[in-house]
């Protein structure tokens, strides 16, 4: 039981700091780390940066609407879940503690399909609707009873991610000799390798469910992506946890609202820090963003409690932006609000924090 009281917390640094008191390193490693040299992790940081408001005043403001609406649910802000396969890790109900948060908050839960405990689980563990994320780590036959498994849970949507053929190099853990993935279901690399455009039709062929695609990262794969029947378009790089040197996604984004046009929602994660982030995504033509890191902060710091007082503190952020700017909800932002600038601070996994003792916690 929580002994802090997470009201008295005004920042989401507070509850880094806490997290990383309670956490051992190999868990922080895991968390905070990027593949490699960690430059595509840095690199989503700094695509955020070089953003800078185009503010306007004199607006009535006394009244701001944060919600959203995606895949009919009506969000509380713009927020999703990210799939995270290792919540217990940071907390001892895993994700069922994220899911009771996000039913309490509401905002959409993505269910990692490596995550603890089991889908029906955590499908029982709050009444909020959910989203299945599904990796491809056996046959079709085991991926079938996957998708039936979820559908008959009353998932409402199943999330595909496309950007995992293989297990990254990321380098934090290694050296911690940490190893965080789930032992519940075995990742098997010739299923994951083999996965195409034509088995994804099989896969979207074994239920109702709308599609969404996580890890798109090119105009070229979100027009397949459509073509292929996807409702939403995840833009994702894995948070830089993946393929390295690659670019900030939202350095990708506008090349790929352009393409969409409108035909799905989009979706981005990948270095969504503040309030001032999700902004800033929704200007340049996302519907939502996703957070991860964040999310896993909140949990170690307090569980289901960290993880609410968390989401308070970035909708605060969010609902200030918006005043600030001139705009009273989310669907009043656009390109309009924003424009290139020079970042200022060297990017890194919690540099939109400028408060830390040397600038980061190790």
């Amino acid at each position: 039981m929580n002994t802090l009281n997470f009201e008295e917390i005004q920042t989401n640094q507070e509850i880094i700091q806490i997290a990383r008191n309670k956490l051992d390193q190999g868990p922080w490693d895991y968390l905070v780390g990027g593949a490699e040299s960690e430059t595509t992790m840095r690199r989503n940081r700094l695509a955020f940066d070089k953003l800078a408001f185009k503010p306007r005043v004199l607006i009535d403001t006394s009244s701001i609407d944060t919600t959203t609406e995606i895949l009919g649910i009506k969000l509380r802000i713009p927020v999703l879940l990210a799939p995270i396969g290792s919540q217990q890790h940071f907390t001892k109900d895993g994700a069922s503690a994220a899911t009771k948060a996000a039913h309490k908050f509401n905002v959409f839960d993505v269910i990692s399909s490596v995550s603890e405990p089991d889908l029906e689980t955590i499908a029982e563990a709050a009444p909020n609707p959910k989203i299945y994320q599904l990796y491809i780590h056996g046959d079709e036959k085991w991926t079938q009873d996957m998708i039936s498994r979820a559908v008959e849970a009353d998932y409402k949507a199943l999330c595909i991610t496309v950007d995992t053929p293989r297990l990254s190099r990321r380098e934090r853990p290694m050296l911690s000799k940490y190893d965080a993935r789930s032992t519940r279901i075995a990742f098997n690399p010739i299923h994951a390798a083999s996965v195409t455009w034509d088995s994804l039709d099989k896969i979207n062929n074994m239920s109702n469910l709308p599609l969404i695609l996580k890890g798109i990262a090119t105009k070229e794969d979100a027009k397949i992506a459509l073509d292929h029947g996807a409702e939403v378009i995840w833009v994702s790089n894995h948070g830089g946890r993946q393929l390295d040197y690659n670019l900030g996604t939202m350095d990708m984004l506008s090349e790929i609202v352009e393409v969409v046009n409108k035909k799905a929602k989009i979706v981005i994660d990948g270095g969504v820090q503040r309030g001032s982030d999700i902004a800033k995504a929704i200007a340049l033509g996302a519907d939502c963003v996703a957070i991860g890191k964040l999310q896993c902060w909140g949990l170690a710091a307090g569980g289901e409690e960290g993880l609410i007082r968390s989401l308070e503190i970035l909708e605060d952020e969010y609902a200030s932006t918006l005043s600030f700017i001139g705009v009273t909800e989310t669907r009043q932002l656009n390109k309009k609000h924003v424009c290139v600038s020079d970042p200022v601070n060297l990017p890194h996994e919690m540099s939109s924090w400028v408060n830390f003792p040397n600038g980061r916690l190790t």
